[in-house]
């Protein structure tokens, strides 16, 4: 299951747009895959609620793990989402 460590870029962290965003783009991957906070806690992260359950703030570092066929793709692409500020666009 590879995982990656990155920091949250959106200015509001991950709320609202951003969580959506991110929880669209999980879902869409095909993999299963998992948020977690610093503190340990962790999330279906295709599931918005449980993003958003998270409060992870801007500059916060969370861990994705993912898990299935294409599980590699889905963590380069999902972290690149994380680590762009998706309030600008």
């Amino acid at each position: 299951m590879p995982e990656r460590t990155v920091t949250i870029a959106s200015s509001v962290g991950l709320h609202a747009r951003p969580a959506s965003l991110f929880s669209q783009a999980a879902g869409k991957t095909g993999a299963k895959v998992t948020l977690t906070t610093s503190a340990g806690k962790s999330v279906n992260a295709a599931s918005i609620l449980g993003v958003l359950s998270l409060g992870i703030g801007h500059g916060e570092q969370v861990t994705l793990a993912t898990e299935g066929d294409n599980a590699d793709a889905a963590l380069e692409e999902l972290a690149a989402l994380l680590e762009t500020d998706l309030d600008a666009e």
